[in-house]
């Protein structure tokens, strides 16, 4: 399983750039000392025509050098400032959850550090022009810091290109619910790994209270806790699941077969945030593509093409999750036991997160109605007897919302028949 480190850092946008500043000073350091070796190897020799020849170049290079810090810093807000806007404007046709989406996005944070480096790594090779001009006094030459700069320049073309087309692309209903989907896959293949098997939990013998400010729960630190676990020879089991809001004072772990661990060691294994994040959370990727739809069936946008597309990756996300064990997540240390007990939701509710909410607003939409009884009876036809029920249950139901609000017979049956493509 992912670091939980490593998700917080993706979920930010200062780390890379600033990873990426300290990198490029210390490429700096490494061209300026081979610029200086040049230079010392050919005094030695006494080549001083070689010398003058390159500080004749270094003085030319030094002009477009010169031109590149001065223009980058201009083309990194004009560049920006675009992308805000294409933000917005995705959030506010899909859902602000979106946003997160761009924040985590490798082309973006890899562009904005180029960018920031070329802008920077400019700034020194500059710093290391001499007033010198004679060859037997000059100490280096920025040859080869001239020749990284034009290096970077070409880079941050090539991710600009990049970059846009990425941007575009994350604009668009399509590219943004397949990410949101194959992250939710990811997500769902994580956590239902543990198996079907059950365990007996012995009686709680103490609870972990949460200490720290109010927020969602976002991850847990699942190899600390078991470590935590083992060492005491307890079961510890998750009481919220992630998703879930806390405030101070909330249980969140309870202890089976043995006393408590320190508070202490256990502080640091709970995240808690302003918003849920995909890392072990199984219904956030559901959530989102139920959002997205919700919102293009609403009066004010009437686009029920992306509520077809967003059904489409219910339907897909719900076949994933038919064959897999839900309910709890089971933990074990290295010796197999049993350390760990994590709730994740089950089938009804995962059922009941994709159809409830849009099947109450799809009633209006023929469109709508079509595709979801097709999925529905796409999934039927995958299922086992245990996990019908709430299918069969959201079909019933979507089919007394339709005759009780659809008036004309004629619409009714239309709207009550099957269709992979909503209407064609």
């Amino acid at each position: 399983m992912l670091s939980p480190l490593r998700e917080h850092l993706r979920d930010t946008f200062w780390f890379a750039p600033t990873a990426g500043l300290v990198c490029v000073f210390v490429l700096w350091l490494a061209a300026a000392g081979l610029d200086a070796e040049i230079v010392d190897y050919l005094r030695e020799r006494r080549a001083y025509d070689e010398i003058g020849d390159l500080t004749a170049i270094a003085e030319d290079a030094k002009t477009i050098v010169t031109t590149v810090s001065s223009a980058m810093m201009t083309f990194i807000g004009v560049v920006f400032s675009i992308s805000l806007v294409a933000v917005q404007m995705a959030s506010g046709q899909l859902t602000p959850r979106v946003v997160r989406i761009f924040v985590r996005s490798r082309i973006s944070k890899l562009t904005l550090t180029v960018f920031l480096s070329t802008f920077l790594f400019s700034l020194l090779v500059l710093t290391s022009y001499e007033s010198e001009t004679e060859p037997e006094r000059v100490t280096a030459v920025p040859l080869v810091q001239s020749v990284v700069t034009l290096g970077l320049v070409g880079l941050s073309l090539l991710l600009f290109i990049a970059y846009v087309t990425t941007t575009l692309r994350l604009m668009q209903v399509g590219p943004v619910v397949d990410r949101i989907t194959r992250e939710a896959l990811r997500v769902l293949v994580r956590q239902s790994a543990g198996g079907p098997d059950q365990v007996a939990l012995p009686g709680a013998t103490g609870r972990v209270v949460h200490r720290g400010q109010a927020g969602v729960l976002r991850d847990v630190d699942v190899a600390r806790l078991v470590r935590v676990a083992r060492r005491q020879r307890v079961v510890l089991r998750l009481i919220p699941r992630i998703g879930d809001y806390v405030v101070p004072g909330t249980p969140v772990l309870a202890v089976h077969g043995g006393r408590a661990p320190d508070v202490g060691a256990l502080r640091s294994a709970v995240s808690v945030g302003v918003e849920r994040t995909f890392h072990q959370d199984v219904g956030f990727g559901l959530r989102q593509l139920v959002d997205i739809a919700l919102r293009a069936m609403s009066p004010a946008v009437n686009d029920p093409t992306t509520a077809v597309q967003c059904l489409d990756r219910i339907v897909q996300f719900l076949a994933a999750a038919a064959p897999r064990p839900l309910g709890a997540v089971l933990h074990r240390d290295r010796r197999g036991e049993v350390r760990l007990v994590q709730d994740v939701p089950d089938w009804d509710d995962l059922v009941d997160l994709g159809f409830a909410e849009l099947r109450g607003c799809a009633v209006e939409s023929p469109q709508v109605t079509r595709r979801m009884l097709a999925g529905i009876d796409d999934l039927l036809l995958l299922m086992e007897e245990g996990r019908r029920e709430p299918l069969l249950r959201h079909r019933a139901l979507l089919e007394q919302a339709v005759e009780r609000t659809v008036a004309q017979p004629a619409d009714r049956v239309f709207a009550l028949e099957a269709d992979r493509q909503g209407i064609g």
